[in-house]
C-alpha cells in the first residue's frame, strides 16, 4: 500500500498532461484515485494495493513504512480530498481551472502520503515541500487580489518554515551521521544535552508549528483559508495543515527524540494560547470562512495540547482529534462554500433565517458544530474526552481544565454564527435562495454520517484505527 499512494497519484499527473486531457478528465482520475485510497486501507488485496507497491518497490527505493498511525490519516485525506474536489466544482468556469486543480490535489495528496510512510526527517522535509507548492499555487489559483495576499502571507511563512526544517535536517546528519528516525534517535539519546542536538529538535519543531499554523505562528492561516476557492480551503482546513504540522510532531517526538519536560511545556502552553486566541478571534470575525479559521487554529490547539502530556494515551487523543477535525471543520467549509455559492456573500451579519431556504445545510451545520464543541454522542465530544483524561492522567490538571472550559468559547461562537446565518427572522433578501445543489449536498450528507457514526460506535473507531496508531493494546 505504501509505495503505490505515494506514486500512483505522481503517474496520473504525468498521464494526465502527456497528452494534455481535459478538466473534466482529470477532475474524474483524481476522485477515481481518492476513493481508491479510502478502500485500500481497509481492502488492499481487493483492489490490488499490495500488488502495485511490490511492483513499484522494485523500481524505487523510498525509507518508508506503514503503521497504525498511518491509517488514520490516509483515511482523513481521502475523505477531505473527495469533500473537497467536489466542492469546487461548481466555482470552477474554465475547464483548464479544473484540469490545474485536479493535478495540484492529487500532489498534495502524494505528498501527504509521503509524509505519512516516512522514516528519515529529509524524506519527511521534501514531501512537505511538495505539499507546500501544491498549496500556494491552490491558494492563489483564482488570481484574486485577496487569494493573491493571502497566498503571499503562506509564501513568505512556508519559506521560513523550510529554511528552519532544512538547517535542522543538515544539523541532524552532522550529529547522527544520517537522517533516518533510527540513527537520529540513537544520537539524541547518546547526545541529547548537546546544544547542537537541541538547536536541530527547536528548529524542526518551529518549521512544524509554522506550517500547522500555531500561536504565535498563525499569521498566514486566516488569510490563506478566507482567500482561498471554496474548495481549496475544505482541503487544507481538513487535512493539509494537520498533516505538515501536526501529524509530523506526533512522528517526530514519538519516533524519534521522545518526550522531555522542555518539549511538554512547549506544546502545553502553544497548545493554550492557540485554543484560547484562536477562540476569542473567532468570537469576533463577520466572515464566514475567517470565523472557521481561527476556529482551525483553536481546534489544532487542542491535538498539541493533548501531545504535551507525552503519554500513549494522549497520542491515541490526538490522533483521534485529528481525524474528527478532519471531517467536522471539512463539512463546515463545505456548507460555508454552499452559503457563499447560493448567496454570494459571505458575511455572516447579511444573513439570518437561511435555514428556511437551505434545511440540509442548516442541519448539517449545526451537527458539525455540536461535535466541533464536543457535545455527546457526537464523535468530537469523544476526542475532547480522550484529550481531558489525558491531561488530568499526566498531571496536567490545570490544562484540562483549560480545555473544558475553552468548550464553552467554542460552543459561544458557533452559536453567535449558526443564530445570525440560518436561525431567526429570513433576511427579504434571501427570498429566491433555494438548497445547494448535488455537488455540496453529497459531502454534506458523507461527512455528516461520518460524525455522527463515528461517535455512536466510537468503541469500535478506537479499537480499530484509534489506539493501535499510539501503540496500544
Amino acid at each position: 500500500m505504501t509505495v503505490s499512494l505515494i506514486f500512483i497519484p505522481i503517474l496520473l499527473v504525468i498521464l494526465l498532461n502527456i497528452p494534455r486531457l481535459s478538466g473534466k478528465a482529470a477532475y474524474y482520475a483524481a476522485l477515481a484515485f481518492f476513493a481508491y485510497q479510502l478502500i485500500a486501507v481497509f481492502f488492499p488485496e481487493a483492489v490490488g494495493s499490495a500488488q502495485f507497491s511490490q511492483v513499484l518497490g522494485r523500481w524505487f527505493r523510498l525509507n518508508v513504512s506503514a503503521d497504525g498511525i498511518s491509517k488514520v490519516i490516509i483515511i482523513s485525506t481521502a475523505i477531505v480530498a473527495i469533500a473537497a474536489l467536489m466542492t469546487s466544482k461548481p466555482f470552477i468556469k474554465y475547464d483548464s481551472r479544473l484540469f490545474s486543480l485536479s493535478n495540484l490535489m492529487l500532489l498534495a495528496t502524494a505528498g501527504i502520503n509521503g509524509i505519512v510512510f516516512a522514516k528519515d526527517v529529509f524524506t519527511i522535509y521534501v514531501f512537505v515541500e511538495v505539499i507546500a507548492a501544491a498549496s500556494y499555487i491552490m491558494i492563489v489559483l483564482d488570481k484574486t487580489e485577496s487569494s493573491l495576499e493571502g497566498g503571499f502571507k503562506y509564501l513568505i511563512l512556508s519559506s521560513i518554515a523550510t529554511v528552519m526544517m532544512l538547517f535542522s535536517v543538515s544539523l541532524f546528519f552532522l550529529v547522527a551521521g544520517g537522517t533516518g528516525f533510527r540513527e537520529i534517535s540513537d544520537a539524541v539519546r547518546n547526545f541529547g544535552g548537546n546544544t547542537v542536538v537541541m538547536l536541530a529538535i527547536t528548529l524542526f519543531m518551529s518549521g512544524l508549528l509554522i506550517k500547522g499554523g500555531l500561536i504565535p505562528f498563525h499569521a498566514w492561516l486566516p488569510g490563506a483559508y478566507g482567500s482561498a476557492p471554496a474548495g481549496v480551503s475544505v482541503f487544507l482546513g481538513g487535512i493539509i495543515t494537520k498533516a505538515t504540522g501536526v501529524f509530523t510532531l506526533i512522528r517526530f517526538f514519538y519516533s524519534v527524540t521522545g518526550f522531555n519536560d522542555n518539549v511538554k511545556m512547549v506544546l502545553l502552553i502553544t497548545g493554550s494560547l492557540s485554543i484560547v486566541i484562536g477562540a476569542i478571534a473567532a468570537i469576533t470575525q463577520k466572515d464566514f470562512k475567517k470565523v472557521l479559521a481561527y476556529s482551525s487554529i483553536s481546534q489544532v490547539g487542542y491535538i498539541v495540547l493533548a501531545l504535551g502530556a507525552g503519554t500513549s494515551l494522549a497520542i491515541a487523543a490526538a490522533v483521534f482529534h485529528i481525524f474528527n477535525h478532519a471531517v467536522f471543520k471539512s463539512l463546515l467549509f463545505v456548507n460555508a462554500a454552499a452559503v457563499e455559492k447560493q448567496t454570494g456573500r459571505r458575511d455572516v451579519d447579511s444573513f439570518g433565517g437561511l435555514g428556511y431556504k437551505m434545511p440540509l445545510t442548516s442541519a448539517t451545520t449545526a451537527i458539525a458544530f455540536l461535535s466541533a464543541a464536543g457535545i455527546p454522542p457526537l464523535s468530537g465530544f469523544w476526542s475532547k474526552l480522550f484529550i481531558i483524561i489525558a491531561l488530568w492522567s499526566a498531571g496536567c490538571r490545570g490544562f484540562a481544565l483549560l480545555a473544558i472550559l475553552a468548550s464553552i468559547l467554542t460552543m459561544a461562537y458557533f452559536l453567535n454564527l449558526q443564530k445570525k446565518v440560518f436561525f431567526g427572522e429570513m433576511s427579504p433578501n434571501l427570498e429566491g435562495v433555494k438548497e445547494a445543489p448535488l455537488s455540496f449536498t453529497i459531502p454534506q450528507i458523507f461527512l455528516c454520517a461520518i460524525t455522527a457514526l463515528a461517535g455512536v460506535g466510537f468503541f469500535y473507531v478506537i479499537k480499530v484505527l484509534i489506539f493501535p496508531s499510539a501503540g496500544i493494546i
